[in-house]
């Protein structure tokens, strides 16, 4: 090609078509670990419907005591929104100091709390800060669905410890220690227990705490539900049963107790040198804690606690309500849970639970969550949340009842 003055000119090339190849994200292969929640499958189900009625729910309904309240808006508006320290706010530090010393008459300094972002970040912090290939982990079953994916994450191995309904989802303490191998690394407990409800008595967690210490085994007792006692017994703690803290880690937060689970403040008691470790390892997750949050759980802890026992009386009526019901329910095999707001009832062995909650939620409106989002032994198993009003778990049955006289187990 020329111009009108005779030079060449280079023809201009054809534009190159450019295609982009669709990729998978690379994920680490360890988040294959994480199972899609059974409960986060029920609920978004249920969002789609209309006139559900939730026994699936696995927070309080209750309101937060107004004094809580009132801490965290007038923090709000004194300017208290900065970070605190990493391992806490000082205040609130002091106070979890206190309040479990004379809870356990036990002698603790701040230096053995590390303020969290909920009880999850604090069983997070402990669980893959400790779990690596070789290491046994044994957890019971049913469990809260946290620990085994955070465990298998991080390489460590699970061997599930069943309890059973008809012994009201109790542990043997026997099935613990036979379990115990030279692999195995902890335990970890969960008293009251979620799914089940079960509160473990203090020889059952003397027990293992005993048995773990001699041999040197850690102990992660995931005690949230530590206020939740609906009968008239004493709670035990991992540290009202241990001897020293060397062993043990012990997880709660202001979630259940005083209806706070959206502000996200929790806690691990633990040695000075485990919390040392996990404090760094905090800084490196969420940092610090919700600051205004950590102010209204001073209030919460140094408060009047008749917030807490009136929200006790309304959870105890409801359970024996929720009780007498699942009783009256065709094929449910169910107990008497001594503390949270769940209960567990069995289904035939044979029937998949996960099936009639999905069938039972399309045909009757009524959310609750299969078994088989809480461990490897209750796929015939069904979680029922009496954290709804008794009007509205009166109302559930008479819906669930006629539904399972139809059902052909």
């Amino acid at each position: 090609m020329a111009t009108s003055d005779g030079k060449a000119v280079a023809e201009s090339a054809p534009k190159r078509k450019i295609t982009y190849r669709k990729t998978k994200a690379r994920w680490h292969p360890s988040m294959q670990a994480i199972p899609v929640p059974g409960i986060r499958r029920m609920v978004n189900l249920a969002a789609e419907m209309d006139d559900v009625i939730h026994l699936s729910i696995g927070q309080p309904d209750l309101p937060t005591p107004k004094h809580v309240s009132d801490a965290m808006i007038d923090a709000i508006q004194a300017g208290q929104t900065g970070y605190t320290m990493d391992a806490g706010l000082p205040e609130l530090l002091v106070a979890l100091r206190d309040y479990y010393g004379n809870r356990y008459n036990r002698k603790l300094s701040t230096e053995n709390i590390l303020v969290t972002s909920g009880a999850t970040e604090a069983m997070y912090l402990a669980l893959s800060a400790t779990a690596a290939p070789g290491r046994q982990f044994l957890v019971v079953d049913p469990s809260f669905l946290l620990y085994a994916p955070l465990i298998r994450m991080n390489g460590g191995e699970v061997k599930f410890i069943p309890t059973r309904a008809e012994n009201g989802h109790q542990l043997d303490p026997d099935d613990i220690i036979k379990n115990i191998t030279m692999r195995t690394f902890a335990v970890v407990l969960n008293s009251p227990n979620n799914p089940t409800g079960a509160v473990y008595p203090k020889s059952t967690i003397e027990a293992i705490v005993e048995e773990c210490a001699f041999r040197g085994i850690q102990v992660f007792s995931d005690e949230v539900y530590d206020h939740l006692i609906l009968d008239d017994e004493e709670y035990s703690s991992v540290l009202s049963c241990g001897t020293d803290l060397d062993h043990l880690m012990c997880i709660s937060s202001f979630s259940k107790t005083y209806s706070m689970a959206g502000l996200r403040v929790g806690w691990v008691i633990s040695s000075q040198g485990a919390i040392k470790k996990l404090r760094r390892y905090h800084m490196f997750t969420t940092s610090v804690a919700n600051t205004p949050a950590q102010f209204a759980g001073v209030a919460a802890l140094q408060g009047d606690q008749q917030c807490v026992r009136d929200m006790i009386d309304i959870y105890r009526e409801r359970r024996d309500l929720t009780t007498d019901l699942v009783n009256q329910t065709p094929y449910m095999t169910g107990y008497k849970p001594g503390g949270g707001f769940f209960i567990f009832p069995d289904l035939p062995d044979h029937v998949d639970a996960s099936d009639v909650c999905l069938r039972m939620l399309k045909e009757t409106g009524v959310c609750t969550v299969p078994g088989d989002a809480f461990g490897e032994h209750c796929t015939n198993s069904i979680r029922i949340s009496f954290s709804a009003s008794s009007e509205k778990i009166q109302e559930a049955f008479e819906r669930i009842i006629p539904w399972m006289k139809k059902q052909k187990f």
